[in-house]
């Protein structure tokens, strides 16, 4: 059976890694793109996002998201991972025919909740913001949508803690206040943090064959990818790490991630502000929700490599 998802994103290099695999992907269908802020403004993430559906050939529909968070405010954008463009400075032609939808992101993601209800899953790979907003117009939401996906936090497994700060990653950094909100939602959530992302190493052989072998598009993915590699290569020794394309394959074959459920909560503010916390016994006052603990890399570098080299 396919899986309906709408993809939240902040298109990032990796981003554009996981998007192609959902397009790419038989077990998906891809029924909407909203974008937020992140890995650079708003407005760069939508054209982003506008320009890989088009370079991909991906007609699902694009909506316009936050363009900050509900209560920080602005941070900088991380230029030295993503580059100026979030894109890896490769020179990204904009869309000629793609335009963004009408609605924005928080009444697109509750309209297409309501019109797959029960059957829509909501995969979000940057600041969470859009669902905070979503839920905060349309609390009835946790209703209509069958499962929530998160690339993000960190929860000290495997020894990974933060990426943005010493306790925080960076997507729940950029608004705690927003994950909070989505973690405490009654609603069935799993979230793929650094604890297996961080296990998940994309080497340069494997990038350089996705390279050679993968056509335009896989083409396109190693060249984008060589400006993230550069930024990774003093810590991975070479290659990056699979952040959003570990959560896409956790949607869509959650066998590959051991899970350990509890109630979640994020700091909000101070020094530790983003910082991700589980506790697994639990009181009932907060939902259980799964976070990642276990990954088997191997199997999703083989889900990855399957779905590049269609």
């Amino acid at each position: 059976m396919t899986k309906k998802i709408l993809f939240d994103t902040d298109p990032g290099i990796d981003d554009a890694m996981a998007l192609l695999m959902l397009a790419r992907d038989p077990r998906a269908e891809l029924v909407g793109i909203t974008t937020v802020f992140g890995n650079a403004a708003v407005e760069r993430t939508t054209a982003n996002a506008l320009a890989l559906c088009e370079r991909f050939g991906i007609d699902a529909p694009v909506a316009r998201g936050a363009a900050r968070a509900l209560v920080r405010p602005p941070g900088e954008y991380p230029e030295a991972i993503h580059g100026r463009d979030a894109m890896g400075e490769v020179g990204l032609a904009p869309a000629r025919t793609r335009q963004v939808e009408a609605l924005d992101a928080a009444a697109f993601i509750a309209e297409t909740a309501r019109r797959h209800a029960g059957a829509l899953t909501l995969v979000a790979v940057g600041p969470l913001t859009n669902l905070a907003l979503a839920l905060q117009r349309d609390p009835a939401l946790v209703d209509h949508v069958e499962h929530v996906v998160v690339m993000g936090g960190a929860f000290g497994i495997n020894g990974h803690t933060g990426n943005a700060t010493r306790w925080a990653e960076a997507n729940i950094a950029s608004d705690p206040h927003a994950a909070e909100i989505v973690f405490g939602a009654r609603w069935p959530v799993t979230i793929v943090g650094l604890d297996v992302t961080h296990e998940v190493l994309l080497g340069n052989d494997w990038l350089d064959a996705l390279g050679r072998d993968g056509g335009a598009e896989g083409e396109f993915i190693r060249e984008i990818t060589r400006f993230y590699e550069a930024f990774y290569r003093r810590r991975t020794g070479g290659g990056i790490y699979s952040h959003d394309a570990s959560a896409v394959a956790c949607t869509l074959d959650a066998t590959l991630f051991e899970r350990r459920a509890g109630p979640v909560r994020v700091v909000t503010e101070g020094e530790t502000a983003g910082q991700t916390l589980q506790d697994a016994a639990g009181t009932g006052e907060r939902p259980e929700q799964s976070i990642c603990v276990g990954v088997d890399a191997d199997g999703v570098r083989a889900q990855l490599r399957g779905c590049f080299l269609r």
